[in-house]
């Protein structure tokens, strides 16, 4: 819970730029909730990639890694890869500190885990270009369930054999 306020930080900056990018209905001004994010820790769920200048650490980016099958998953305008276990990544932020600091959290995690899925907003074009250059695959169409609009994403899945 040290590092919440930072991540808060993250996350606001995250919407800032997404607004600023074209992208301003997929987090709009509240998502992540401070429910979700306090949960994220207290499930640990809350990944954070550090570094450490002059003794102090420095938080580079943050994301949700949520292990087990997503429900908002088990429909697909698409195909996904296989159905074989996997983590999902959500809620990827970065603090703007250095570059490709997403791409280091993604990379992490397949490191870690092997078979990853991800989805963003198809205005979301910065996450589009990291989650593609990264080696994922784009399987279709996903529809969120906790929200009553907006609720189309691209759907995307990395396994490494």
């Amino acid at each position: 819970m040290r590092d919440y306020p930072h991540m808060q930080k993250n996350y606001a900056r995250a919407r800032e730029l997404m607004a600023r990018n074209g992208n301003p209905t997929q987090w709009g001004d509240t998502f992540p909730k401070d429910d979700v994010v306090r949960d994220d820790i207290a499930q640990r769920r809350a990944m954070l990639l550090v570094d450490e200048v002059g003794g102090h650490e420095r938080i580079l980016a943050q994301f949700a890694l949520c292990p087990g099958e997503d429900p908002t998953y088990h429909h697909i305008d698409g195909a996904w890869l296989d159905d074989d276990s996997y983590v999902t990544i959500h809620r990827i932020a970065s603090s703007g500190l250095v570059k490709h600091a997403a791409r280091d959290c993604i990379a992490w995690a397949l490191k870690h885990y092997g078979n990853v899925r991800a989805d963003t907003h198809p205005n979301n074009k910065a996450m589009q270009h990291v989650l593609e250059t990264s080696g994922f695959a784009r399987c279709g169409l996903i529809q969120l369930l906790d929200r009553p609009t907006d609720t189309t994403r691209i759907a995307y899945q990395r396994h490494e054999w």
